[in-house]
C-alpha cells in the first residue's frame, strides 16, 4: 500500500531516503528551507565559476549499499582522489597520517623521547574510565601528544575544554587508532586493492571517491533522479511545524501553507528545533533536554588565487594557537574541475565560532583580510597572489557533544515512542557527529521500514561506520545482506 512521507532536508539523509522510497513507489515530499542549494552542509557552493565544498567531504564507506548508492546515483561522474593532508605545528608542517620518522624529525630527538615516556606512562597507569575528550585520548597517545596534536584543534572546533567534551566524540572520530597503530600503518601502509575496507581505520586512508563538481553534485543528481520517479521537492520552504492527529501528520510550511495527510515524517532538521515544533508537545523532561543541546557553527574564507604551487594538500589540520583558522582546504586538490582556470587556485580558510558572536558578525571584507593575513602567517600563500574572495556562514554544523549530551539524547528516543511515525534521520536529526554515509544509513533504514510497514530496524544501533548492529552483533556483511532484501529493487 502506498504511503505519504513527509521528509524535512534535503541534505544527504532526506535525499537517500526520498529516493528510496520513490523507487519504492510512496507518495513522497521534502521540504528544504534553502532557496538554491541541496546536500545540506554536503552541499557544494559557488561564485564565479570556482566551486567549493562546505566542509570537505569524502567519498569513502565501510558499507557497500552506501558505495552502490552513490555509483547509482553519479557513475562516471565520481573520481578516485589520492588522500593528501598535513598538520601545521609550531611552524612545520607534519604528513597526517602519522609517517613516524617525519614525526621524530621535526618534533625532534628530545621532545619526541618525552613523547614516547609519555605514552608509556599512559599505558602504564590510564585513566580508568575516561569520560571526556582528554582523558581519552591521552589514553590512546599520551598526554604529552595529546597536548601538540589534539588539544588546540580540537578547542578550536569545539569552543569549550577538552575536559568538557564527551568521550564519545574521541571514540568516534579516532576509533581503532592508537600511537603503535598510527606507527604501524605509517611502516607499514594499507594495500589499495584486496578485501580489507571492513578492517581499515578510516582515519588512515589513503584515497577516497569525490564528485567532479564536488558533493553537492551527488544531491543535485539525486534531486533530478528522485522528482522523475514522482517525488516532489519544495526549495524555499522550511517546516514551521508538524502535528498529528487520527493517525496522520500535518506540515506547516514557512510558505504559509499547511500539507496534511502524511503517514510519516522523517526530519533531519536539528533535534533542538525539531522537538520544539512538534504538537501535542513532548514532555517538560524531552523539552527541555532539547532545549540544552548545543551546536557549533563554522564558516569558510574562501580565497581565490594565481596558482603559485603553493600546496597540493587536500587539507590541512592548523594546531598553532596563534591563528585562529582551523582547517584550510585546497579545492582544485580535491577536484581539478572545481576550479575553472587551471591558472589558478581555490582556498577555504574554516573558522569554528558561534553564530551571534564577534567572528561570526565580522564582515566579509574584514575575514578575508584575516584570511589573506593568516594563510600568508602559515606560509602556504603571498596576499599579492590573493585575486578574489567570498564568505560562506554555516549554522548548526556540528551538534555539541558536551559531557551531559548523552542524556539528552536518551530522554528524546524514549519520548519519540509516542509518536509513531515519525523518524529522526541524519548528524542534525539524531545529534550525532556522523560522517556522510552514517547519515545516510539511517535514512536508508528509516526507507526500510516505511517500506516494510513496520519497525524492523532500529535507527539508532547504526554506528559510527554506516554498520548496522542489532546490539552490536551484526557488521556490515550481514547488513548488506539483511537489508538487501527489504528493498523493491536493490541497489547496484
Amino acid at each position: 500500500m502506498q504511503k505519504r512521507v513527509a521528509i524535512i532536508g534535503a541534505g544527504p539523509a532526506g535525499l537517500t531516503a526520498a529516493y528510496l522510497l520513490g523507487k519504492g513507489g510512496q507518495d513522497v515530499t521534502v521540504f528544504e528551507k534553502d532557496p538554491q542549494y541541496v546536500g545540506g552542509i554536503s552541499r557544494t557552493e559557488s561564485y564565479k565559476g570556482y566551486h567549493f565544498d562546505i566542509g570537505g567531504h569524502r567519498f569513502f564507506s565501510k558499507s557497500k549499499e552506501v558505495e552502490d548508492f552513490w555509483t547509482e546515483i553519479l557513475g562516471d561522474e565520481m573520481l578516485e582522489r589520492p588522500r593528501s593532508s598535513r598538520i601545521y605545528y609550531n611552524k612545520k608542517f607534519f604528513s597526517y597520517p602519522l609517517v613516524a620518522f617525519d614525526a621524530l624529525r621535526k618534533l625532534g630527538i628530545i621532545e619526541s623521547a618525552l613523547c614516547v615516556l609519555s605514552y608509556l606512562q599512559a599505558k602504564a597507569f590510564p585513566v580508568k574510565n575516561p569520560t571526556n575528550f582528554e582523558d581519552w585520548v591521552s589514553n590512546q597517545f599520551g598526554k604529552r601528544l595529546f597536548n601538540i596534536f589534539f588539544k588546540t584543534y580540537t578547542e578550536k572546533v569545539w569552543g569549550i575544554p577538552c575536559k568538557e567534551i564527551s568521550a564519545d566524540w574521541a571514540a568516534q572520530r579516532i576509533k581503532g587508532l592508537s600511537l603503535s597503530s598510527a606507527i604501524w600503518n605509517a611502516l607499514r601502509p594499507q594495500r589499495k586493492s584486496g578485501g580489507g575496507k571492513d578492517k581499515m581505520i578510516k582515519t588512515l586512508i589513503d584515497s577516497f571517491r569525490y564528485p567532479k563538481m564536488g558533493p553537492g553534485m551527488m544531491w543535485e543528481v539525486c534531486v533530478e533522479k528522485s522528482k522523475k520517479l514522482g517525488v516532489e521537492v519544495k526549495m524555499n520552504c522550511g517546516v514551521k511545524g508538524i502535528d498529528t492527529a487520527g493517525g496522520k501528520w500535518i506540515v506547516h510550511g514557512t510558505d504559509g501553507n499547511d500539507y496534511s495527510g502524511y503517514d510519516y515524517v522523517l526530519s533531519s532538521a536539528p533535534m533542538r528545533e525539531l522537538v520544539n515544533s512538534v504538537a501535542p508537545a513532548f514532555p517538560q523532561e524531552a523539552l527541555e533536554s532539547a532545549r540544552k543541546l548545543g551546536y557549533r557553527d563554522f564558516l569558510t574564507v574562501v580565497l581565490i588565487c594565481r596558482d603559485e604551487d603553493a600546496f597540493t594538500d587536500n587539507w590541512i589540520y592548523i594546531h598553532d594557537p596563534s591563528v585562529k583558522v582551523g582547517r584550510i582546504q585546497n579545492f582544485k586538490s580535491w577536484s581539478p574541475y572545481m576550479v575553472p582556470d587551471p591558472n589558478m587556485a581555490c582556498y577555504g580558510l574554516e573558522y569554528f565560532c558561534f553564530e551571534g558572536d564577534g567572528l561570526w558578525n565580522s564582515k566579509d571584507a574584514d575575514l578575508i583580510e584575516l584570511g589573506k593575513k593568516e594563510i600568508a602567517q602559515i606560509g602556504l600563500t603571498n596576499p599579492a597572489a590573493v585575486v578574489d574572495g567570498y564568505v560562506v556562514r554555516q549554522p548548526k554544523a556540528y551538534p555539541v557533544y558536551d559531557q551531559d549530551y548523552k542524556q539528552h539524547v536518551d530522554n528524546i528516543k524514549e519520548a519519540l515512542k509516542d509518536y509513531p511515525g515519525l523518524y529522526l534521520v541524519g548528524r542534525n536529526g539524531m545529534h550525532k557527529y556522523n560522517n556522510q554515509d552514517h547519515s545516510m544509513m539511517t535514512a536508508m533504514l528509516a526507507a526500510k521500514n516505511i517500506l516494510a510497514g513496520k519497525e524492523v530496524y532500529n535507527l539508532w544501533d547504526v554506528n559510527e561506520d554506516a554498520e548496522y548492529h542489532e546490539g552490536g552483533d551484526r557488521g556490515v556483511e550481514d547488513t548488506d545482506k539483511i537489508i538487501g532484501r527489504m528493498v523493491p529493487e536493490k541497489l547496484s
